[in-house]
């Protein structure tokens, strides 16, 4: 099979470094002929440090590669996605298959990535989401890692899956797409948020707190825009909160870390030095929750420190004074 992962970033380049393991026939795009050219020759990733690249992998900044591809793959910055999009569907026929491994959800549109695509692909193509608990950096050395390919189309969701699986990176299909993309987008600002609880000096009952009752929320808005429930305590859900909430592989994590030890938002997206998706979706979320009229006073808080310039020490207390209420019930005391 001939597949084209679009976007070559850490995740899209360790996915098109499992599709070459699997044995099909895989290019990598890349927008900057420089950089693309770079890796070619070097066959190294420059934030994959130990990592060389297959010789088989096809790396090239020429869109034309997606031409005859059955499978492609959009790995482009949730940013990105539809002007990435835009440009890749001239080549795109009705057999393509088009995954989407990007995770967050569109300004002012609401829109999750899978309807960006097909919106931009005139919804010529089957369209699966592709998302879990997943560094690139482990999945390129080959750690056992599992994700889950969803799709209201169970066979295109099938051939992702045939597509993707070996004896390191485990696949699961689900039908539901909604609560798929939208616990990939929503885990970034908790993520975010854990990492401001660390830079605060915070420990691990703060972050254990944070994580569960953020769960809680993501879920609320997931059921009410038609996501299912068991997804949420799946590896999509859960599985990849606790990853990008506890590891400092995670750009959301460590910019969330420099702004609670006191860098302004733009002076730790900086140090970091790659897109932090969580910054994008906490403006997404708040939006999409206040348009919905859903509560979810974390990812509120999570917006007014970082577009509204709220200390991030003020929304602690805040949080933890907020009315007293019943864990299952979910309702004030009266």
């Amino acid at each position: 099979m001939k597949a084209v992962v679009l976007g070559s970033g850490t995740w899209g380049t360790a996915l098109a470094m499992t599709l070459c393991d699997n044995g099909h026939d895989t290019w990598l795009w890349g927008r900057t002929p420089a950089k693309m050219e770079e890796m070619a020759a070097k066959r190294q990733h420059p934030q994959l440090q130990g990592v060389t690249l297959p010789a088989e992998l096809h790396i090239t900044a020429d869109l034309s590669c997606l031409e005859g591809a059955e499978m492609v793959v959009c790995a482009a910055p949730s940013f990105a996605v539809r002007e990435t999009a835009r440009k890749a569907a001239p080549y795109l026929t009705r057999d393509t298959v088009l995954v989407s491994v990007s995770k967050g959800i569109e300004r002012d549109t609401n829109l999750r990535m899978s309807q960006i695509l097909q919106e931009e692909t005139h919804y010529i193509c089957k369209v699966v989401a592709l998302s879990g608990p997943s560094h690139a950096e482990e999945v390129s050395a080959h750690l056992p890692t599992g994700c889950v390919a969803a799709s209201l189309d169970r066979k295109a969701a099938r051939f992702v899956q045939d597509a993707f699986m070996n004896e390191y990176f485990r696949i699961y299909t689900s039908y539901d797409i909604v609560g798929v993309e939208l616990a990939g987008a929503m885990k970034n600002v908790i993520a975010l948020s854990c990492g401001a609880c660390a830079g605060l000096g915070l420990q691990d009952n703060t972050k254990a707190l944070l994580m569960t009752r953020a769960m809680e929320e993501l879920t609320r808005l997931g059921e009410h825009l038609g996501g299912t429930r068991r997804t949420f305590g799946g590896l999509a859900g859960m599985g990849d909160l606790i990853v990008t909430c506890t590891s400092m592989h995670s750009r959301n994590n460590r910019a969330g870390m420099y702004i609670g030890q006191g860098m302004t938002v733009q002076e730790a997206m900086d140090k970091v030095g790659a897109v932090v998706e969580g910054y994008y979706a906490a403006e997404s979320v708040y939006q999409l929750a206040q348009h919905e009229g859903v509560e979810m006073p974390i990812c509120r808080c999570a917006y007014e420190v970082l577009y509204q310039g709220k200390p991030a020490r003020d929304v602690v207390g805040e949080l933890m004074g907020r009315a007293k209420k019943d864990e299952l019930l979910e309702t004030t005391w009266l």
